[in-house]
């Protein structure tokens, strides 16, 4: 096949008056005679001048939206207004037809919901095409970030006879035949039959096996899907999504909080200097939508602010019990128009109440703290009782203007009287999990982690606001397509 040139570079170079070869999907065709192409290789078009007199009509005619070609022609600046070099084609050829009528990406504005129905081609807009460009720059990032920092990059199992948060909501893994499935005696399914001899599951979290390689490698990250059998239809979850879940030996909570909030403003600020063209692409599109939202639902910062906000203030730290002070003197609590009123301490906090601190009271960035025992998992650092006598763990999340919450993590803990004591307390069966207590056995130590969701980080960079928006295929309750 001929050497093609990418349409970005082209757009980039001032070498003109030569020959090249452009490949690329058509998006418009204009007067018979200026075809728009895009090659997937930068947000922008290059325009191909067709001289329409001297081309064969039936070849015209083939030169629809969406089909695949390939021009050769002559590089020349521009004499038009909206772009710096035009190809004065000298042969066209048809790669691959796209039939007009049944073709759905037709040049007009389509709805996201729409878009969703087709997700195997709405790559190809201009929206698609920004939100996994910036996916892309925020996934190769955090790789750079924990290589920088002399992390080991590691695989844990997506199948997994655990259930890290203890939440129960899991996709079974097996392979009994579900029209003859053994029973035990007492009537139950009888998983020594099946492939693994016993039940196993699609992982929610990849901590637990990462806390493992931390005790020997002082620290490590993973980054791969995990899964949650939730049936949740709201724009904020996915049955399958992807954690970033680093565990640091010899660290504490405040280790945690700092890792944490330079890895945030380390990917942000990549996004920022490598999606230039996507992300003011994303901005101009977020400023239209908010156009037509009332005046009281429209956002006060940009996208563009938002991703500074965050670069430009230190993320205020707090308690969680500080928080409840906040919350419960609160204009929106006293007038009663939070829908989730804090009246006492222990509330799980809502995304309101998130929000509010971080886009209203402080104006930044937040990171709570040593939230009560209660509300948080097993594995979470116990502190000593405060005061009036209530339990507390060194947990954290970190929230984030229009999102809430974006990560949660904590010091685990590292003692195995006060672990297997709260594993009992919680109905958790330690045989199952020796390995996990092995380490709290055999050279235990101070260690912390967190999990960031991925799909919520993008989320924020891009400004969509539906998380079925910014992974290829979602996977939610009744929707497997693709």
């Amino acid at each position: 096949m001929i050497k093609r040139e990418k349409i970005k570079s082209l757009l980039e170079t001032t070498a003109f008056d030569r020959e090249v070869t452009v490949m690329g999907w058509v998006r418009t065709f204009r007067n018979n005679q200026f075809i728009a192409i895009n090659d997937g290789s930068c947000m922008a078009n290059i325009q191909i001048v067709v001289d329409f007199a001297n081309t064969d009509e039936s070849l015209l005619k083939r030169i629809t939206t969406g089909a695949a070609i390939a021009v050769t022609g002559v590089l020349v600046e521009s004499l038009g207004k909206g772009q710096k070099v035009d190809v004065k084609a000298t042969t066209i050829e048809i790669l691959g037809d796209s039939d007009p009528e049944k073709f759905p990406l037709q040049p007009k504005k389509h709805s996201l919901e729409f878009l969703r129905e087709i997700a195997h081609l709405r790559f190809r807009t201009n929206t698609f095409n920004a939100v996994f460009k910036v996916r892309h720059a925020l996934a190769f990032a955090i790789h750079k970030f924990y290589n920088e920092r002399g992390f080991v990059y590691m695989h844990t199992p997506v199948i997994t006879a655990s259930d890290a948060e203890g939440a129960g909501e899991m996709f079974k893994v097996t392979t009994l035949d579900f029209d003859n499935t053994p029973r035990t005696e007492d009537g139950k399914v009888d998983f020594s039959e099946d492939f693994f001899a016993r039940a196993t599951n699609l992982t929610v979290s990849g901590q637990l096996e990462g806390e493992l390689a931390a005790m020997a490698f002082g620290q490590i990250y993973t980054f791969g899907p995990t899964f949650r059998a939730e049936n949740s239809n709201t724009t904020r979850h996915l049955a399958e999504f992807w954690m970033i879940e680093p565990e640091v030996a010899f660290a504490d909570l405040e280790d945690n909080m700092q890792l944490a909030e330079d890895m945030m403003k380390y990917v942000i600020t990549y996004a920022l200097e490598n999606c230039a063209d996507e992300i003011d692409f994303l901005n101009t599109r977020l400023l239209e939508e908010e156009k037509t939202k009332p005046q009281n639902e429209r956002s006060e910062l940009s996208l563009i602010d938002k991703l500074r906000f965050c670069l430009d203030n230190d993320f205020e730290r707090l308690t969680y019990t500080e928080a409840i002070k906040i919350l419960k003197s609160s204009k929106p609590n006293q007038k009663k128009q939070f829908k989730y009123l804090i009246d006492e301490w222990g509330a799980d906090l809502q995304s309101e109440h998130e929000r509010f601190l971080v886009e209203k009271h402080f104006k930044k960035p937040v990171i709570l703290t040593d939230y009560p025992a209660d509300i948080k998992s097993f594995y979470m650092r116990q502190n000593e009782p405060d005061a009036e006598g209530r339990q507390t763990v060194a947990a954290m999340d970190i929230l984030f203007p229009g999102i809430g919450e974006m990560i949660g993590g904590s010091q685990r803990e590292e003692r195995l009287d006060r672990l297997t004591k709260r594993m009992e307390e919680m109905h958790i069966p330690q045989d199952e999990m020796w390995w996990y207590l092995d380490t709290r056995r055999f050279g235990t130590a101070p260690h912390a982690g967190f999990g960031l969701g991925f799909e919520r980080l993008i989320l924020f960079v891009t400004g969509m606001t539906n998380i079925r928006d910014v992974i290829a295929f979602p996977r939610f309750p009744k929707n497997a397509e693709f």
